[in-house]
């Protein structure tokens, strides 16, 4: 006998805020005007992180993205710095 349990959890709708701080970079934008962006974003009134994200046109729709507080900024950016990304442009 085999038994399945299904739950339908539904979270409750919260809303988002953010605030872009400071504007850095664009690294991508697509045909459709969507921006792949490096920005210093808070986010629900949170401390200011380094944020790569999609961005609509004009900011009014949030893509998925990363967001990294300063010791993991600083984690990266030593990996960065050694690593060896040749690889990357096979």
């Amino acid at each position: 006998m085999k038994l399945i349990f299904e739950e339908e959890i539904r979270m409750p709708k919260t809303e988002i805020t953010y605030e872009i701080v400071q504007q850095i970079g664009i690294l991508k934008e697509n045909k459709s005007g969507w921006q792949r962006e490096l920005n210093i974003v808070k986010w629900n009134n949170g401390k200011p992180k380094l944020d790569i994200r999609d961005w609509g046109p004009n900011h009014e729709k949030v893509g998925k993205g990363i967001s990294l507080d300063f010791e993991e900024y600083n984690t990266l950016k030593a990996f960065l710095e050694d690593g060896d990304f040749t690889s990357l442009d096979e």
